[in-house]
């Protein structure tokens, strides 16, 4: 079974995805953060369809502590957060938990 992206966040965030092709996606304006980004993360997370979920880093601290903790550790999908927090370290580290192998690991 294929699995699919799936990017969650602002109408102004999802939109550069929804035009690379990514179908499956949940907009959830700015001001309507605090009432249903829980619902939206939760709903992508229990989809069997989706295997990678996109977010701004921002949008975490939307989420109540039971919904970040699943995001935070959940495997399948994989959650990446991209925007103004996210270094490359950060990056580094959700690769190597989604796949189980550091990819940037230079051997000497």
């Amino acid at each position: 079974m294929s699995q699919e992206i799936a990017v969650i966040g602002s109408p102004e965030f999802t939109t550069g995805f929804r035009l690379a092709g990514v179908r499956r996606f949940e907009n959830v304006p700015d001001d309507e953060k605090t009432s249903e980004l829980d619902d939206a993360v939760t709903d992508v997370l229990d989809d069997d369809g989706v295997g990678i979920v996109v977010m701004h880093d921002d949008d975490m601290e939307f989420l109540s502590r039971n919904v970040r903790q699943n995001v935070e550790t959940s495997v399948e999908p994989v959650v990446v957060t991209i925007g103004s927090g996210t270094g490359g370290g950060g990056l580094r580290d959700q690769i190597k938990r989604a796949i189980g192998i550091d990819l940037m690991d230079e051997d000497e």
